[in-house]
């Protein structure tokens, strides 16, 4: 673990690699004081050699402020490697993760990634600057030590002979079982961040349904079993200190009795015996800092592993490593790729807009049950037609849709578009040529105009505001003291349902693709507003591939081509007037339309 993250130290290792010559200065200093401590209580106190003992007492002052201007420099080092390579670490998780195909984000949930790109990065963190401060500055203190307590007298150092084992032993068997419960800690961390993100995006909707109550049952059973995990964990840890301080103490003790009776008899000097004991609370101590960091090391350890695994997740969609050979299609048919005119240095890029589906199925391969959820599906759209997709709920209209920008990959058979199957596209070509609208309409924090520009970040602001006025996005804005400068809160919460609809058509339109899909997009528009916005596909869209999806016949009688799901299957494909004539699913949806319309009435 510590080979995989250290790439992340980056500009940082120059730093890193200063601080063992710091730690071995303070180190040296402090080590000396008892030594030269030792000379005064045994040459200078007695022989009453008052120069002596100013002299050595100067020499110890000095040392004294040697180490502090090394242990700052310590401090500061450590602290600069740290945090910064706690931000290399934090933006390359955010990069992974923005290189995530929908499957590969399945596999996570978001609390999850929140909290491995927050907390479990923090851990690492501070563990790190602990280790750097620690870890190295006591072995070598204990090292030290032990040789300078060693040459005082070597009969005492057995004493540290059997503390030391004693000490390692019991440190060891607590951190083994720490480190599972870490774990588990940071896995409730998860489930409680969950909470609170699902709390907070739906906080209208938690009041309006008058569900604080339940809300606040929810979080303080994700809280309670947090602490319960925290406070297992934590019992465990505790028990680190007691066993050092019995071990230290006991150590202390013998040390005394037998130091005792040989300055007693003469066969060791008192300042002698004070400065073993110093080096032996320096060893002890020393054995308890590497205790205290491996113990820390245990829950940096559970954060690691979780980081990693997001650090290591296999991207499934990716861009080939070539594009020059034509794809085999799904009825091994080899297909050359269009004119030069249509590739870009690194591949083909859409130009025509036409799309087709090739015995297309698909499963959800990390959340789903293992059974497709589309079948066989077999279409083709022409440049610039508009093509519906209707069907029941859980049919698989979204999901269809998805695999035309590669947010999903198909399990069997192929999309192509332009007769070029998908993956034989740049992502970045392919998607450039398609605008989404998705069922969760998404806006960021920032301006109006500043969202819109997201669909072309170059767009003057006489293209923004046509794709508002065909999006009927435009006069509602207007309606904004500020108009298009006006700020919207994160998501958008600050317009309605149907406003932050309109904006994300006007952004997808604003990218002029040449198809755009429209996962029913218009949900939350009246009936009137919803026609305007049809008929300017029809008229600024000529030449652009329309996929819509839509619960409402009325929204989808005057497109090009309807596609009837049902259970993840095609079981009709025809015009409006041809489908009411031959297909009973659609006909079914039509008339349960009706009958809500005269009922209503």
């Amino acid at each position: 673990m510590i080979k995989r993250l250290s790439i992340y130290l980056g500009a940082y290792k120059k730093n890193i690699a200063l601080i063992p010559l710091f730690v071995f200065i303070d180190v040296a200093c402090e080590l000396s004081m008892p030594l030269l401590m030792s000379r005064i209580v045994d040459q200078g106190i007695p022989n009453k050699d008052i120069a002596y003992i100013a002299e050595i007492g100067a020499l110890m002052v000095l040392l004294a402020c040697i180490a502090i201007g090394f242990g700052i420099l310590l401090m500061r080092y450590t602290s600069i490697g740290s945090l910064g390579s706690g931000a290399n670490l934090r933006n390359a998780l955010f990069s992974k993760v923005q290189e995530f195909s929908f499957t590969n984000i399945d596999q996570f949930s978001t609390a999850s990634l929140v909290t491995r790109l927050t907390n479990d990065v923090n851990n690492l963190q501070v563990t790190f600057m602990m280790i750097m401060r620690l870890l190295l500055r006591a072995p070598m203190m204990l090292i030290i030590a032990f040789v300078l307590a060693y040459s005082i007298n070597a009969q005492l150092s057995l004493v540290l002979a059997v503390a030391i084992p004693i000490l390692v032993i019991g440190v060891w068997l607590i951190i083994n079982t720490a480190v599972k419960l870490f774990t588990i800690v940071q896995e409730k961390i998860d489930g409680l961040n969950a909470t609170i993100q699902e709390n907070l995006i739906g906080i209208r909707v938690v009041k309006s349904f008058v569900r604080s109550d339940f809300e606040k049952v929810k979080f303080k059973k994700s809280n309670d079993e947090l602490t319960a995990s925290a406070v297992r964990a934590s019992n465990i840890a505790i028990l680190n200190m007691p066993v050092m301080i019995l071990v230290l103490n006991g150590a202390t003790l013998a040390i005394i009795w037998f130091g005792g009776r040989m300055v007693y008899i003469g066969d060791l000097g008192a300042g002698e015996l004070i400065s073993f004991l110093s080096y032996v609370m320096q060893i002890l101590m020393s054995v308890m800092m590497i205790s205290m960091v491996i113990l820390m090391s245990a829950r940096a350890r559970a954060s690691g592993e979780r980081i990693i695994e997001v650090l290591d997740t296999r991207v499934d969609i990716v861009d080939r490593p070539e594009f020059a050979r034509a794809p085999a299609l799904v009825e091994d048919e080899q297909r050359s790729f269009r004119a030069d005119a249509t590739k870009s240095s690194a591949g083909p890029v859409i130009c025509y807009g036409k799309v087709a589906f090739r015995h297309v199925s698909f499963k959800y391969s990390a959340t789903g049950t293992g059974e497709n959820v589309i079948s066989d599906i077999n279409f083709t759209a022409a440049p610039g037609e508009v093509v519906a997709i209707v069907g029941g709920t859980g049919t698989g209209k979204s999901t269809l849709v998805s695999l035309i920008p590669r947010l999903y990959d198909v399990t069997e058979g192929a999309v192509l578009i332009d007769d070029i199957d998908t993956r034989n596209y740049r992502l970045e070509d392919l998607r450039a040529g398609i605008g989404v609208v998705l069922q969760k309409n998404t806006l960021f924090s920032g301006t109006i105009r500043d969202n819109l520009r997201w669909g072309n970040e170059t767009a003057s602001d006489e293209e923004i505001v046509a794709a508002c006025c065909d999006a009927q996005a435009h006069d509602f804005i207007m309606s904004f003291p500020k108009g298009y400068d006006t700020e919207l809160g994160q998501g958008g919460v600050n317009v309605s349902g149907g406003q932050k609809q309109r904006l994300c058509i006007a952004r997808a339109m604003l990218k002029k693709p040449k198809i755009l899909i429209l996962d029913d997009s218009t949900s939350a528009v009246d009936s009137g507003t919803e026609a305007q916005i049809r008929e300017s596909f029809y008229k600024n869209l000529a030449n652009t591939t329309v996929f819509i999806i839509a619960q409402r016949i009325s929204s989808v009688r005057a497109a090009d081509k309807i596609v009837v799901l049902d259970d993840g299957r095609i079981v009709g494909i025809g015009t409006h007037k041809e489908l009411l004539e031959s297909n009973a699913v659609y006909q079914e949806i039509n008339a349960s339309q009706q009958e809500g319309v005269f009922a209503n009435a």
